[in-house]
């Protein structure tokens, strides 16, 4: 066989002066003929070095190929006539690269499996085409692993170290975020509930201490921030204003963030005891005669946070003290049973009213609230159903699971305390 040699210039798929032809015979069998040249196939590739130096394939080599990889194929047969420093400029997608990768590694080609890498590593990716990336990479082994570089695992410090940044970002600690960032901010929250979804490695973040005292940091700043805002409230001469109501909501909207985060922190129960201590201020200003019939938005997301506050202690999620309980249910019981039926009177007049308490929100705040009942002493029990049994809303919360209980335990109490010889105090009246 006349090998050519290296100074005469090749064109691929140039016969003149090919002295091989290459035959990808495609899915239908039939072969697609490239006029190729020895000296360029053996010095860009050990598999056509082998194929001609050791097999007797005389002037033509067959390779077979799919449908799928055929172009894969033909690219391959083109890059090895490109000069090393042009095979970067000469890939164009992720994808052809991808197919060209596999075949430069099955042929041997070093060169081009070089350039498909250097490729693959630096250009960005679509997340179909990761998925793809992975696979293949996986398959060829070490020659590739560059190209997973940039999602590789890290270790816990820069993990913590950037979690640690988000959220100092997504709470503002280091200061109010320019009317610019206000997307980058609410993107920071997202990652931050993101990166805290449940895997392996989370456990190892939210036990840091350094992550749950800058958490804690950012929460109290988000709810100082609320309760301030909450406070202006009443000092604006128009509430009716969109502004106005969006500046407030974008401020309940962290605290609502916050109250999604915290329970992955196993600090639940800052937001609970501080939720509580505000309670007073919230219903001061929501109630107010200025908002009768405006901030709607504002009103229904204040039920929605209480509703997740009594969702943590009626099913003991978060311990609190009883008279805190006590104090947490006749604060915002009279609040949600007068709310719910003015909001379905709004949403019967106005029909494209969106405030609205839906019938999940409803049943978990019933269902939190009579176990919350159920959980108090007996008489501080007895208090709040003589007032619900009081009042013209008495279908909600409906009460009457927890008030056939107390009435049981009522009937039952002294029995059984004899029973188990706890009469400790003669005739004294007992309660549970």
């Amino acid at each position: 066989m006349d090998i050519m040699g290296g100074a005469v210039p090749c064109k691929f798929d140039d016969q003149s002066t090919s002295d091989i032809i290459v035959c990808l015979r495609n899915g239908e069998g039939r072969p697609d003929k490239f006029y190729s040249h020895s000296n360029i196939l053996i010095n860009k590739s050990k598999f056509f070095a082998d194929q001609l130096t050791y097999s007797d394939s005389g002037t033509c080599i067959e390779i077979h190929c799919s449908k799928s990889n055929y172009d894969s194929h033909l690219d391959l047969l083109r890059l090895l006539y490109i000069p090393a420093d042009l095979l970067l400029e000469s890939l164009n997608s992720v994808k052809s690269a991808i197919g060209i990768l596999q075949l430069a590694v099955q042929f041997n080609c070093e060169e081009i499996t070089n350039g498909c890498v250097r490729y693959l590593e630096a250009v960005p990716w679509e997340d179909k085409e990761e998925e793809v990336i992975l696979k293949v990479v996986s398959e060829l082994g070490p020659i590739a692993m560059p190209i997973l570089a940039r999602i590789e695992p890290v270790d816990l410090r820069a993990t913590k170290n950037v979690f640690v940044s988000a959220v100092r970002f997504a709470t503002s600690i280091g200061g109010p975020c320019p009317p610019f960032a206000d997307d980058l901010k609410t993107s920071a929250q997202e990652q931050v509930e993101y990166m805290l979804s449940e895997d392996a490695d989370t456990p190892l973040v939210t036990a840091d201490d350094e992550v749950k005292s800058v958490m804690k940091t950012g929460f109290f700043k988000i709810f100082s921030s609320f309760v301030k805002e909450l406070s202006f409230l009443l000092l604006e001469s128009d509430l009716t204003s969109a502004t106005v109501e969006n500046k407030i909501l974008q401020s309940l909207s962290d605290v609502e963030w916050i109250s999604n985060i915290l329970p992955k922190m196993e600090l639940m129960k800052e937001f609970v005891s501080n939720w509580v201590e505000i309670s007073d201020k919230v219903l001061t200003v929501v109630e107010d005669r200025k908002l009768d019939s405006s901030m709607w938005g504002l009103k229904i997301k204040v039920i929605e946070m209480t509703g997740k506050v009594l969702e943590a202690v009626g099913y003991g999620n978060v311990i609190l003290p009883g008279p805190c309980r006590v104090r947490l249910l006749k604060t915002w019981l009279p609040y949600i049973r007068k709310m719910k039926p003015l909001l379905e009177a709004k949403g019967n007049k106005e029909t494209d009213f969106p405030h609205k308490m839906n019938d999940e929100l409803c049943e978990n705040i019933e269902s939190a609230i009579v176990q919350l009942v159920l959980a108090l002493p007996s008489n501080d029990q007895a208090d709040i159903l003589a007032d619900w049994m009081k009042t013209e809303q008495v279908k909600y919360p409906d009460l009457s699971e927890a008030f056939e209980v107390w009435c049981y335990r009522t009937k039952s109490a002294k029995r059984r305390l004899l029973e188990g010889g706890l009469d400790r105090v003669g005739n004294t009246t007992l309660s549970l």
